[in-house]
C-alpha cells in the first residue's frame, strides 16, 4: 500500500511490481476468466514469504512513497465481483 498516493503513483507501483514478477490478475480455474486484483494488490508464486517481502519493497521503494507491504501465502482463493483484466 502507498500511503497518500495518487492513481498515477499507483500505476508506477504496478510497472516496478511487474519488473520483480508480481502480477495484479487472477485467473478462475473454472472458467479461465481474468480478473483484475484491487489496487495495490499482487501476487507471485513459487517464491518464500521473504522473498516475496523483500522484492515488494523494492518495488514500492523504486515509486518513492511511504510504503506498507503484508505478504501472505494462500492454499487457494475465492473472489467476487473483481474487475475483469
Amino acid at each position: 500500500m502507498l500511503h497518500k498516493a495518487t492513481w498515477d503513483e499507483y500505476i508506477d507501483l504496478a510497472t516496478e511490481m511487474a519488473k520483480e514478477g508480481f502480477d495484479d490478475v487472477v485467473v478462475n480455474s473454472g472458467d479461465g476468466k481474468r480478473s483484475k486484483l484491487p489496487a495495490g494488490e499482487y501476487q507471485g508464486t513459487a517464491i518464500d514469504r521473504s522473498t516475496a517481502l523483500n522484492k515488494a519493497k523494492a518495488a514500492a521503494t523504486r515509486v518513492g512513497k511511504k510504503f506498507a507491504v503484508l505478504v501472505t501465502e494462500s492454499n487457494g482463493r475465492t473472489w467476487y465481483n473483481l474487475d475483469p483484466a
